[in-house]
């Protein structure tokens, strides 16, 4: 593996782990302090804010009037509609249920990106797929029979399903912009355009959230800097990063690093124990991203196909 791509994985694991916090640390503020689609939004402009401030810093690059359009639907697809989507899910379905499609976006992805990017589905990276899903959904299992949790709603469910159909459906097509621009560059556009579709129908949950009432407490402000800046705006920065390196379907393939991190982050926090299944799940999923990883892309078999063709002629 190169350095490049090196960085890639480190770029989008990390990302993954500042997701994998953001979970029971975003649950602290909702529904007391603020209401989900507020905190959307708070995410939104202050990733908007902060990427544009940056870039007054940093190489100024003219994007195209065309590019533009990319960047406007990537910010519907990669932002918005997973954002909201994926939180409105949430509060009318069980988190068993929403955290059991969300394994579903390696699969998505690999399944998009056969259709748009004509990348090959080989043995190993579907098998690579499945051996994570499989230590995601492990976590998720035993968490269900330890908690007797209630199942969700059919709506919730197709929301949180939307979500994923958008997360994937955004690394996909942003692939080749992510070529072309820097991640800030990106950024900016994508959450200033979030940040306007949004407004309208989130500026009363952020004007009447307890947050910014004389009630408010360090510990929620606290909370709330680390879910717009840590979760937000680095780990969103993180992203095209990666896209940049490596391929859609590997980036995925560490979203079942998620679950890891908030179990284990619930273990210290004494808000949950050490048991058999997680170092299996830990496992599980580490081997599922090896596997994926060490697949070929189109690009590796074409040159294969060129190389063999010359030691034909």
């Amino acid at each position: 593996m190169t350095k490049d791509k090196w960085h890639g994985h480190i770029a989008i694991f990390a990302a993954n782990i500042l997701f994998g916090i953001n979970i029971p640390i975003a649950k602290t503020l909702m529904p007391e302090w603020i209401d989900p689609v507020g905190l959307t939004f708070l995410r939104m402009s202050f990733g908007a804010l902060a990427f544009w401030v940056v870039s007054l810093f940093t190489l100024n690059e003219k994007v195209s009037k065309k590019d533009l359009l990319i960047l406007f639907f990537c910010a519907i697809l990669g932002t918005t509609v997973n954002q909201l989507t994926f939180i409105e899910g949430l509060g009318m379905t069980s988190p068993i249920d929403a955290g059991l499609i969300v394994t579903m976006n390696p699969m998505m992805v690999m399944l998009i990106s056969a259709l748009v990017l004509k990348e090959p589905i080989t043995s190993k990276k579907a098998g690579g797929v499945l051996i994570g899903a499989c230590g995601a959904l492990l976590i998720i299992w035993q968490s269900y029979t330890i908690n007797q949790g209630h199942g969700g709603s059919l709506m919730g469910n197709l929301l949180c399903f939307i979500s994923v159909v958008s997360y994937a459906t955004y690394l996909v097509i942003s692939k080749p912009i992510a070529q072309r621009y820097s991640p800030v560059t990106l950024m900016k556009w994508m959450f200033l355009f979030s940040t306007i579709l949004m407004l309208p129908f989130s500026m009363q949950d952020v004007v009447n959230a307890k947050l910014f009432s004389e009630d408010t407490s360090l510990s929620a402000l606290a909370s709330l800097f680390y879910v717009v800046f840590f979760a937000t705006f680095i780990a969103y920065l993180f992203i095209p990063i990666a896209l940049k390196r490596i391929r859609p379907t590997t980036i995925s393939m560490y979203n079942y690093a998620q679950p890891l991190v908030a179990a284990t982050l619930a273990i210290l926090m004494s808000q949950d124990t050490l048991t058999w299944d997680k170092p299996i799940a830990a496992l599980l999923v580490f081997t599922g991203v090896y596997l994926v990883t060490q697949s070929k892309s189109r690009a590796d078999l074409e040159n294969e196909g060129n190389f063999t063709t010359k030691n034909k002629e």
